[in-house]
């Protein structure tokens, strides 16, 4: 597939976000956890998305992450910059900031807790399109939204031009159908139906389990890609022990990208600021167990 096909890369994760024990932001940690990822299959990254805690970091803070990433993988890695909030200027700051500092693409949520309408979703994306040049990524995650993007609305945002791309969690992979149609590439934004949003037209994923098994999720799509469904289905298969693991807790995300970070060696701790909390002891063992049976460790 050419590079117009899959603007932003293949396989892509979104990468967690290193503090120290006091809750401070560990650099050092954060580019480890970065060099692991390029090296480990991915061919870009999206730095201060909801897996590297963007609701607890400053936009001070996203611009010092995004630097140390930059810093520690090179010019040749995709990065995306998490933009998103649920206020317009904060947003519009973070976007500015992000292309200043050299970013490949902007990862833009929908606005979360204060629920606007189709109405208000097109005053804010569209806002930030006509602020920005970098492609843009929307992000539908209802689940953490509170609010879904109707098929309108990106018929309407189409029109724009503007848009390069959907990470899409709203649980239904049929969609990529509609949302190809309409000349978004399509990621993924739900690991364990990737390989069903490959079937309908998906060009990659924006991953958490790739902080585990991206070379996996990897292979898996360009087998996939390549006409190699049977090869494709086994990989799937073998992975879905840590798709549970990782994917299948209350607590995932975060939680589980930095208990797996610490497992592999990555990381020698699993810290995350509040409201959410590390692994416990059970939820640790739990994934180490989901990352042994898929032949992760």
């Amino acid at each position: 597939m050419t590079s117009t096909q899959r603007p932003l890369g293949t396989v892509l994760t979104a990468m967690a976000t290193a503090f120290h024990d006091d809750g401070s932001l560990d650099l050092d940690g954060t580019q480890r956890i970065a060099r692991h990822l390029v090296e480990h299959g991915n061919d870009g990254l999206v730095v201060s998305g909801t897996t590297g805690e963007s609701p607890t970091t400053t936009v001070e803070e996203d611009g010092r992450i995004f630097r140390a990433v930059r810093e520690a993988v090179g010019d040749d890695v995709t990065l995306v910059a998490g933009i998103g909030t649920n206020d317009t200027r904060t947003t519009l700051e973070l976007a500015a900031q992000a292309e200043a500092g050299g970013a490949d693409g902007l990862l833009l949520v929908s606005p979360y807790y204060n629920k606007p309408g189709q109405a208000g979703l097109l005053h804010h994306f569209k806002q930030v399109a006509d602020a920005t040049t970098a492609p843009i990524m929307l992000y539908d995650v209802p689940g953490r939204t509170g609010t879904k993007i109707a098929a309108d609305t990106y018929r309407e945002i189409a029109t724009w031009g503007r848009v390069a791309a959907v990470k899409d969690a709203a649980g239904d992979a049929t969609q990529a159908t509609l949302l190809t149609e309409l000349g978004f590439a399509v990621y993924s934004g739900d690991d364990p139906l990737t390989l069903g949003f490959l079937a309908y037209g998906a060009v990659g994923v924006v991953s958490v389990v790739g902080h585990a098994a991206g070379e996996e999720i990897r292979a898996m799509i360009h087998a996939f890609l390549g006409g190699d469904i049977a090869t494709a289905q086994k990989i799937n298969a073998q992975l879905q022990p840590v798709y549970a693991a990782m994917m299948g807790v209350p607590n995932y995300g975060a939680a589980t990208a930095k208990g797996a970070l610490q497992a592999l060696g990555v990381l020698d701790n699993r810290n995350v600021r509040s409201p959410v909390v590390p692994l416990d002891a059970d939820e640790y063992a739990a994934l180490e167990a989901g990352l042994a049976a898929a032949g992760l460790r």
